[in-house]
């Protein structure tokens, strides 16, 4: 590559250099989400990492309830505006956004404990019909890597069973974990505690409009938690949330389809995003593995809406 870049390549090799580049970034953090879960299916449950610990290790930590701030809504313009970007991100549109209120953190762990205890995974009222074949196929109970175990009172004795969550960090308690944000769930779970919730998840034109022109600040890959963090724990902006990025991605309420006036580009790349645009749903904002170089207010990730091994949480609005 270097040698390459000392002949004075054509723009057009620099266009396809820059686009492997980001698109090797996008693998690197697809590598940590597959070594959490191949770590996970490992019978030591082996940590990746050690050293890093939640405040207050070993004590429920209590989270302030979740303020919802007002957005008027309007003509908005939607998609990247300058700068690199892959083509899912283009052209540059207006969108018409109705008022609007937006959660200003995340949903914590402990919190969807409560969606867990109120029945909410033997509800059926509560999932969309797809969503609801999902938990019955795959037997869901709880986000993929919370495992219910026998907890020990003092000098072994046994008292009611308790919750761990698999982590980078290892196997902590739900205890431990309980104002962090809950992560690893399916847009299909994300949909159904909205409705628990009375509440519903935001369409993606509604994050951007929130998000563009905010710095990329928040728990991304950068800070080496490598877990999504308290909000206690993070900064405000002047609308009180903690952050737009980082933690987990969130889900939104829009299915992944190309903006108006889309076109795939030529040739073998023109597969890059516009062969998956059918059963997907649209994710924002980035993770607690994603480089900050790399997203952007504009990104658009997809998953299949049964997917639940990427750092994915929710974001609640109204």
């Amino acid at each position: 590559m270097e040698r390459l870049f000392e002949l004075e390549p054509e723009p057009e090799a620099l266009r396809r250099i820059e686009l492997g580049a980001n698109h090797e970034e996008q693998h690197q953090e697809l590598m940590l989400t597959d070594i959490l879960n191949a770590f996970f299916t490992n019978p030591l449950r082996p940590a990746y990492g050690e050293g890093f610990r939640v405040q207050g290790s070993g004590v429920r930590k209590e989270t302030k309830p979740v303020d919802y701030t007002r957005f008027e809504g309007g003509l908005k313009e939607a998609g990247n505006a300058g700068g690199f970007c892959f083509d899912n991100e283009l052209p540059r549109h207006r969108v018409w956004l109705e008022p609007f209120s937006l959660a200003n953190r995340l949903v914590t762990c402990a919190e969807f404990a409560e969606f867990m205890a109120d029945g909410g995974y033997r509800k059926p009222e509560l999932w969309l019909s797809a969503g609801w074949d999902a938990v019955k196929a795959g037997g869901w109970r709880a986000p993929l890597y919370w495992t219910e175990r026998d907890g020990a009172g003092k000098g072994g004795v046994q008292r009611d069973r308790e919750w761990t969550v698999f982590t980078l960090r290892g196997e902590l308690p739900l205890d431990e974990l309980a104002a962090a944000p809950v992560s690893q769930v399916s847009f299909y779970e994300a949909d159904a505690y909205a409705r628990w919730a009375g509440r519903r998840l935001p369409t993606e034109f509604e994050w951007e409009a929130v998000a563009e022109g905010k710095p990329v600040e928040g728990n991304l890959l950068d800070s080496g938690r490598l877990t999504p963090a308290p909000a206690a724990e993070l900064l405000q902006d002047e609308n009180g949330a903690k952050h737009y990025y980082g933690d987990c991605w969130v889900w939104t309420s829009s299915a992944y389809l190309g903006y108006p006036g889309f076109r795939p580009l030529e040739g073998a790349l023109g597969e890059y995003n516009g062969k998956f645009m059918s059963g997907q749903m649209v994710l924002r904002g980035g993770s607690c593995v994603t480089p900050a170089k790399h997203i952007r207010s504009s990104y658009r990730n997809f998953f299949s809406p049964e997917t639940r091994w990427q750092f994915s949480g929710i974001r609640l609005a109204t």
